[in-house]
């Protein structure tokens, strides 16, 4: 019997095809990262017996990135992540362990079977899970064919069936293009990004932006918004005059005319035509026609008009839009929600997706009658060759989906049901009137058959009012004319939905890119999204993009990304060499980046006009070690401190606040301490400025505050207030948080684990000694004699927080309200005080008294 490997792209996924591939007949367990399930079940493939087992990754199991030493910002220069620059690819998330759980799934099975997501990046992520489980599975005969891929766009027993009896190959040319552009995207926007940003904010401190980050892709994407705030900016309104004409076809009743002029922009001859037209007393009808029109019903929907309609109907943004789509589609509620496609294939089960919706009370009426009385063919729109437009797979109600889930998937059903709809048909009548020489026109429109408005209402042909019966000839009385002043008005601030429609036009992005680079200029502080979606850039915004058009225009216009889509899109279909399209991109930024950092003059001059250098920015808050004078704390993003007179700037923890803590001062250089905190329910730890960014021992990294330092004899060093390996995670080391009495605490130097203890303790100090159970240091505390919690109205204690049953209710174990998960760069390992004797495999401190209260958090944590 041969053993099949499956893997799907995401654990719902896997669940749901297994489900249906087995007939619900499967057993299930989880996989050895807790992440991903494995389901087995027994069936046929290619008429033999087989054991399937059916698993998932998360995504994608491998990233792109520099070896270690040149992920260093202050020893590599940006120039030589271009070319010299070696790179690898490292596991996506290293604490999902992806690559070894495929590779114990994968030993010893026959076959693979790929079910990742049909479009590019799928295509990758084949190729990153074959690489993964091909060294570990049974060797082939010499040709045996034993890799193979499931293609589908829905979640449906049909599809998924038919997927499985008609297994193709991966394809390699669509996964090396997603290799292209990550490599480009990595070389180029870290190049950029890491000189501008260390340009630019070691010189003014009032950036408000923790990166200043350049995209191939995403810096177009800011170029149209600021393109458009640059015409509002030097839009001068222009007044204009409109000549409006009132006629009584009836006692009681008046109709308003337009001119067939439009509008004059000379004041004068405005009052001439109003002169002329004051002197005729009658309106005379000079022409009626009627004319049936349409008003086609919309093409079927794909990617990029779904986010379009999401932001501007909905006031969902793309990226939100993106993942509650996603969501819809693993449920099995739509089709593949990735799609460039507006065309139905004609093997389509149109009528079998429409029986789906027969019952829901909102359309059941419309889907009926159609299914009635027969469907029509929708439009032929444009065939990509990926997927079928987005498609309703099954019925679903308000209250299965909620909130946002059912307002984007009613918008799917109704857009679906409007395809396969009758076109919307109205009469438009047209009666063109004279008075004295001047023209002017009135038109009517009455709808003879709704059709798709009916399921889409706002589509529908306004209700206006009647138009008179009349015939060429007919003389109606004026009852008013008058002249109109008004004003051009500039254009607004771009909508999410425009920007979107630019972005395609112009060929920035992929429809699965397209929310991310629209999220990225959001995150950076580039542009604020106001009321109505629209995005207004910030002053950094503005400044960068007009920077980049004074030194380089093309680094900001949409044509250059656009011809590099193009020949990713060639290496894709097999038409591109992988190599050479690469190294003549590369090649073609490199020069580019060269001549932006000889030129960044060009920009700086912008900068400063818009924003205060750091020696003018921040208010003063601890003493500079060197030459002993304040250095001022800039408060906005990046948080940093900087002394003026040494013309030196030191970084700081982020997301938290920072005060002088005590005026004491670091035993090594002399520098005041200062204190970081997340908050009354988070860490704080005292830091050195200079230390945190000049480690003063080996074993210590950039980044690490007093809570990591290995002093051996500064009172705020991990050698002075640790007392003990972390609970939960392997790494890490509690240590006393001196400052937080009489509510005090020990926390987690790596991770956000936070053990409150002896609340209203007068102290707390960490003793040289140790326990004998568990080598953990011994805590010594002192209570106020009215507050003391100890028995027998003792006021100290000496004893081991894990071990001693005095401290037993004492102790209290929780996780720290971080403001931010990851509050400070990656850090160094080091061992620590506290650990040793009581080590289990699993890394956690294992106390010999199972009674206690800290070792049954331990033992529920593992």
């Amino acid at each position: 019997m041969k053993t099949v490997l499956m893997v799907a792209e995401k654990p719902s996924l896997a669940q749901s095809i297994a489900k249906i591939l087995s007939r619900g007949n499967m057993s299930s367990r989880k996989g050895l990262n807790g992440a991903c399930s494995v389901h087995e079940y027994t069936g046929s493939f290619m008429g033999q017996s087989a054991h399937f087992k059916m698993t998932s990754v998360c995504g994608h199991v491998m990233t792109l990135d520099f070896i270690g030493k040149y992920n260093s910002w202050d020893k590599v220069d940006p120039a030589e992540l271009f070319s010299k620059a070696p790179t690898e690819k490292k596991e996506a998330n290293p604490k999902l362990t992806m690559v070894k759980f495929l590779q114990v799934e994968g030993r010893g099975c026959d076959c693979i079977v790929l079910w990742l997501d049909c479009d590019k990046e799928g295509e990758n992520i084949c190729f990153e899970v074959l690489d993964a489980v091909l060294p570990v599975m049974n060797k082939p005969r010499s040709t045996e064919r034993t890799i193979y891929r499931a293609k589908f766009s829905s979640i449906t027993d049909t599809d998924i069936c038919n997927a499985m009896n008609h297994l193709g190959e991966p394809n390699r040319n669509e996964a090396l293009s997603v290799d292209a552009r990550q490599e480009l995207d990595l070389r180029i926007g870290c190049a950029f990004t890491r000189f501008q940003t260390k340009y630019f904010q070691g010189k003014y401190g009032n950036l408000d932006s923790s990166l200043i980050s350049f995209g191939p892709c995403q810096t177009p994407t800011l170029g149209f918004c600021v393109e458009r705030h640059d015409k509002i900016q030097s839009f001068k309104p222009e007044t204009y005059w409109v000549l409006q004409a009132k006629v009584n076809p009836e006692k009681e009743s008046s109709l308003t005319l337009d001119w067939d002029r439009v509008r004059v922009f000379d004041r004068e001859i405005a009052q001439m035509f109003l002169n002329i037209t004051k002197m005729a007393k009658e309106a005379k009808v000079e022409s009626v026609s009627k004319k049936e029109k349409v008003k086609q019903r919309p093409l079927a929907l794909n990617t990029v008009e779904m986010l379009r309609v999401a932001s501007a109907a909905l006031g969902m943004g793309p990226q939100h839009a993106m993942q509650i789509a996603e969501r819809l589609y693993t449920q099995g509620y739509i089709s593949y929600p990735r799609t460039e496609t507006t065309h139905y294939p004609e093997n389509f089960d149109l009528k079998g997706c429409l029986r789906q919706q027969a019952n829901n009370p909102y359309w059941a009426e419309t889907v009926k009658a159609l299914l009635s009385d027969g469907i029509n063919r929708p439009r032929k729109g444009h065939d990509a060759g990926d997927h079928p437009p987005i498609t309703p797979m099954r019925a679903a109600t308000e209250t299965e989906l909620g909130g946002d889930g059912w307002r984007l998937y009613e918008y799917i059903t109704r857009h679906f049901i409007a395809t396969v709809s009758a076109d919307c048909k109205y009469l438009q009548t047209t009666i063109s009137f004279s008075i004295g020489p001047e023209r002017f026109t009135c038109i009517g429109k009455v709808v003879t058959s709704p059709g798709f408005t009916e399921i889409m209402p706002w589509h529908s042909i306004p209700l206006e009012e009647s138009l008179p019966h009349c015939e060429k000839g007919d003389l109606f009385p004026i009852g008013e004319i008058k002249l109109l002043e008004k004003q051009t008005s500039p254009p607004d601030y771009l909508t999410e939905a425009e920007l979107i429609t630019l972005m395609e036009k112009h060929g920035i992005g992929t429809d699965a890119s397209i929310p991310v680079h629209i999220n990225n200029i959001c995150q950076r502080n580039y542009v604020t999204v106001e009321s109505g979606r629209r995005l207004k850039p910030t002053n950094l915004g503005i400044v960068l993009v007009h920077g980049y058009y004074k030194i380089d225009a093309e680094l900001v216009l949409p044509t250059i990304r656009s011809a590099v889509e193009k020949q990713l899109n060639l290496i894709a279909l097999g038409k591109a060499n992988y190599h050479q399209v690469l190294e003549h991109t590369l090649d073609i930024f490199k020069r580019k980046f060269h001549y932006f950092v000889d030129s960044i003059a060009g920009m700086d001059e912008l900068m400063e006009v818009s924003f205060s250098p750091l020696a003018a920015t921040g208010k003063p808050l601890s003493r500079c070690g060197k030459c002993h004078r304040f250095m001022k704390y800039i408060q906005a993003k990046p948080s940093r401190l900087h002394c003026s007179h040494c013309d030196d700037t030191y970084s700081l923890p982020q997301n938290g606040t920072i005060k002088l803590y005590k005026e004491l001062r670091c035993p090594l250089d002399d520098f005041e301490l200062v204190l970081w905190s997340s908050g009354s329910r988070g860490k704080s730890y005292p830091l050195c400025p200079y230390c945190y960014n000049h480690p003063p021992f080996r074993d210590m990294k950039k980044g690490m505050g007093c809570n990591e330092c290995t002093h051996p004899t500064c009172q705020h060093s991990l050698s002075m207030l640790g007392i003990g390996q972390c609970v939960e995670c392997e790494n890490g080391v509690l240590v006393l948080d001196s400052t937080s009495g009489p509510k005090w605490k020990m926390a987690c130097n790596k991770c956000n684990v936070i053990v409150h203890f002896f609340e209203n303790a007068h102290k707390v100090r960490v003793s040289p000694e140790t326990c004998d159970l568990c080598d953990a240091a011994l805590v010594d505390v002192d209570f106020n004699k009215a507050k003391s919690p100890l028995p027998g109205d003792e006021t100290q204690h000496s004893g081991c927080v894990f071990c001693d049953p005095v401290f037993q209710d004492l102790v209290e174990l929780k996780h720290a309200a971080m403001r931010h998960p990851m509050h400070r760069g990656g850090q160094g390992r080091r061992q620590g005080r506290g650990r040793g004797k009581g080590r289990r495999p699993g890394g956690r401190l294992n106390p010999k008294k199972p009674k206690d209260k800290m070792a049954a958090l331990a033992a529920y944590f593992v």
